[in-house]
């Protein structure tokens, strides 16, 4: 009998900071957060102040995973050191992200053709996670379809792979394959019986994660975009299309009461702002509104604003 599927709220850049996690876990929380992705090489090197607020996490937000990247095993080894000590519950390597300045170095899903550097990293983090779990997030492939990469990812005692269902050529431009992770699950039966599949793209309901995982006998879903359309995306019975103007605007202002009680002034409006597409929509007026709210150049503006609707 296949257990009870896992939701996991996907790493998102500039997204998913301790801020929103905490929204969310009061909203509709997953099983398991994650952290935005960190640089183990900015962490271990002069540039560390301007990246270990990533890894700010409050008990609100556990169980709570950090996903890592980075070019330099020996600082994936010093980096999984201190994230045990931080208190998370676990650790993931992106070998899944697109961006193509992040490839022309070789990283994240260019790692899809650099096994052997894929490997020492693996090798560096589970070194250094002691008895912590260790994860690895990527997609099907790098140009096309490739299963000797999960085969390779397999091998190496990995505890959960996290399939993005598209290769990294079609960025999200194409629709989620989950037919594909058909194979990967097979390959995980013969390989490695006890690492969990997990499949993410193209999930926006919990229903809908449910069903997926059924079909295709996951592990568990992984839900990024989604939370962009409904904010209560882990919910059973979400009651986000039925809430009214005022409801919306008083969780983003939610939302921005805590970003200014975390960070101050310290982070640019913009990077907030960004969010006015989750919680100022589907009302008359919405996108006059919505146009306003982004032009406030700094936080107290925003709140301000808010106040005043």
């Amino acid at each position: 009998m296949q257990t009870r599927t896992k939701f996991i709220l996907a790493p998102m850049y500039e997204v998913t900071d301790t801020v929103f996690r905490r929204l969310i876990s009061e909203l509709s929380p997953p099983d398991v957060f994650y952290t935005e992705f960190v640089n183990v090489d900015g962490l271990q090197s002069k540039g560390r102040d301007a990246v270990i607020s990533k890894l700010k996490f409050t008990r609100k937000e556990k169980p709570i995973i950090a996903q890592i990247w980075g070019s330099k095993p020996d600082n994936f080894y010093k980096t999984s050191q201190e994230l045990v000590k931080m208190g998370f519950a676990g650790i993931d390597i992106n070998m899944g992200c697109p961006d193509k300045n992040v490839t022309k170095a070789g990283l994240c899903s260019a790692l899809i053709n650099n096994r052997e550097l894929a490997k020492e990293i693996i090798d560096a983090t589970k070194r250094g996670a002691g008895k912590l779990p260790v994860s690895v997030k990527t997609r099907l492939g790098y140009n096309s379809v490739d299963y000797s990469w999960h085969e390779f990812l397999l091998n190496q005692g990995i505890d959960t792979l996290i399939v993005h269902a598209r290769t990294k050529k079609q960025m999200s431009k194409v629709p989620a394959d989950y037919e594909a992770i058909k194979e990967i699950v097979k390959l995980r039966n013969k390989i490695s019986p006890n690492t969990k599949i997990v499949g993410n793209g193209d999930v926006f309901s919990k229903q809908q994660g449910i069903e997926l995982a059924k079909k295709y006998k996951l592990d568990g879903i992984m839900i990024g975009r989604g939370i962009f359309k409904d904010p209560f995306v882990f919910s059973d019975n979400s009651p986000w299309e039925k809430l009214s103007k005022k409801q919306r605007v008083k969780i983003f202002k939610r939302h921005a009461k805590l970003w200014k009680k975390t960070y101050g002034d310290s982070k640019p409006v913009y990077i907030l702002n960004k969010f006015c597409k989750i919680y100022i929509n589907n009302f008359d007026g919405a996108k006059e509104l919505r146009d306003d709210l982004m032009k406030a150049s700094s936080i107290d503006e925003l709140i301000s604003k808010l106040k005043q609707i």
